[in-house]
């Protein structure tokens, strides 16, 4: 049977798996899963322990979770597509360690700001989070700039689910109110751009907004939590 994604909203990371899928081009479902009111369902606790997203129930039942083990998954799917590369591979270090960067440095930079979102618009505390996310952030939105000056792509010639994970992730700077992306980071904005330019990212958008969303790939639509409960592994 086909994957089922469960992705998170607002803006979450689960952005990228949605964009990683869609290039993917085969048959998939998503589950939507709105992560300031989790819901209360023993189905939900058993895909994903902790309640993150984004966890794909994989094509025997078995639930897969965290968007490194996500992505590569969906990669090695039809390794055709080239998001991703076979192993024992000099490209599928190098995606690893672009992949590795994303989520250790970049994805963790903004947890801060994201802490601070919560808090009251008058906490004291909120402007000294906000203050130290920027800092961190920043560093690694230099390095990506860097990098993307010479190259089409973060990973080879050819767009990888790395790229899917990034732009998911560099929308929080703004989104968040940390920084003002073309005029500070003026090549990376462009490179964001051509990725927002594109149809798996503009049906991401859509399907997070709930608005009317055009798949180019293969999603088969979305499906409640309760059908799930047959096609959960024992």
């Amino acid at each position: 049977m086909e994957p089922v994604l469960f992705y998170g909203v607002p803006h979450g990371c689960s952005f990228g798996s949605i964009v990683a899928l869609e290039w993917l081009g085969q048959p998939y479902r998503l589950v939507r899963i709105d992560m300031l009111s989790k819901p209360d369902s023993d189905i939900f606790r058993r895909v994903t322990p902790l309640g993150a997203t984004p966890a794909l129930l994989l094509d025997d039942g078995e639930a897969l979770t965290e968007s490194f083990a996500i992505l590569h998954n969906i990669a090695k799917r039809d390794l055709g597509r080239k998001l991703g590369f076979a192993q024992d591979t000099r490209e599928f270090d190098r995606l690893n360690r672009m992949l590795s960067f994303l989520h250790t440095d970049f994805h963790s930079a903004f947890v801060l700001a994201w802490n601070a979102y919560k808090l009251a618009e008058d906490d004291p505390n909120r402007e000294v989070l906000r203050a130290m996310a920027r800092e961190k952030a920043a560093r690694c939105y230099r390095y990506l700039q860097e990098l993307i000056s010479s190259r089409e792509w973060l990973v080879g010639e050819d767009k990888t689910v790395a790229d899917a994970y990034f732009i998911g992730i560099a929308r929080w700077g703004e989104d968040l109110g940390l920084f003002d992306l073309k005029a500070e980071y003026p090549r990376l904005h462009e490179f964001q751009q051509k990725l927002e330019a594109d149809k798996a990212v503009i049906f991401a958008h859509a399907i997070e907004e709930g608005w009317p969303a055009q798949s180019s790939g293969g999603f088969l639509g979305h499906i409640e939590l309760d059908a799930l409960s047959p096609r959960l592994a024992a």
